[in-house]
């Protein structure tokens, strides 16, 4: 018989799906579709080496390809991972 899963139990696993450790910021960033060529801009809420969430009006399918110009690292590459409302995870 499986025991119970506790709410710390629960978050751990979570986090350890969730990947590295992310650092909180509010800053601008320019976004761009590759496929399309729209760019915009939107505000990064947090970002960790396995990706980031953006917030901004913009919409996009999951797994549409994307890239974020991020202050003093430049282009990077990835994917669009969830939406919710106005914001949405780009994996790296």
């Amino acid at each position: 018989m499986n025991k119970p899963i506790t709410a710390t139990e629960n978050q751990e696993t979570g986090d350890a799906k969730r990947g590295k450790n992310r650092d909180s910021l509010l800053v601008k960033a320019a976004l761009r579709f590759p496929n399309s060529k729209e760019e915009g801009e939107v505000r990064v809420r947090n970002i960790s080496s396995g990706g980031l969430m953006a917030e901004a009006p913009l919409r996009a399918p999951r797994g549409e390809p994307v890239e974020v110009k991020l202050r003093n690292i430049g282009w990077v590459s990835g994917k669009v991972a969830w939406i919710a409302e106005s914001r949405f995870g780009i994996a790296f």
